[in-house]
Formats: C-alpha cells, sequence, structure tokens
C-alpha cells in the first residue's frame, strides 16, 4: 500500500468520503483527467481549487486570503457526503465492484 492507511476504513473497512481523493487530485494536476475522475469525482475540481487558493494567496501575499465565502465550503462538503453514499451504495448496497472512486 502506498501512503497512509485511511483510519476509517482500517477500522471499518468502508472507505472514508476523501479516500482517494489526494490521488486523485495529484493525478488531474498531472494532466491525466481520467484517471483522477475513476479514483474519485472531487479529483479535478479540488485541483481547480487548489490552483484558485495558489492565485488568490500569491496575489493577496497572505496564506489564507481574505473575504473567503463560507457557503462553497458548506456546499462541498453536502456534495461530497451524497457522494460518498452514492458511492457506498454502488460498491456495498448493489455489490458493484470497481464503482467510481473504489477502485
Amino acid at each position: 500500500m502506498l501512503g497512509w492507511p485511511c483510519p476509517l476504513r482500517a477500522l471499518t473497512g468502508i472507505p472514508c468520503p476523501t479516500c482517494f481523493l489526494t490521488r486523485a487530485t495529484v493525478a488531474a494536476l498531472r494532466g491525466n483527467f481520467s484517471e483522477s475522475i475513476q479514483l474519485h469525482a472531487f479529483g479535478p475540481l479540488v485541483a481547480v481549487a487548489l490552483i484558485a487558493w495558489c492565485f488568490t494567496a500569491i496575489s493577496q501575499r497572505r496564506l489564507i486570503p481574505r473575504e473567503i465565502p463560507a457557503w462553497p465550503l458548506a456546499v462541498g462538503a453536502v456534495v461530497l457526503f451524497a457522494y460518498w453514499l452514492m458511492r457506498l451504495m454502488f460498491s456495498y448496497g448493489l455489490g458493484f465492484r470497481g464503482a467510481p472512486g473504489f477502485p
């Protein structure tokens, strides 16, 4: 296994909402979007958010940019949770092996 194991998956056998998200983000940053989406649908979105964060932080000369609205984070968290439940349903409820994000 590469990297650190997911604590939730190690304890329960169930992947967490962000399992494979780091690998998907790295794949998107390298330009491999098909691998990124196969690992986790949020990979390209997180890559774009990281790039936008970098440009904003550099332009403002602050690590944490000013005036970031909270609502995108709340919406993102709700959508991520819904996506996780969908992945669990496909993988464990319906028994599809290799469901999106659970390679």
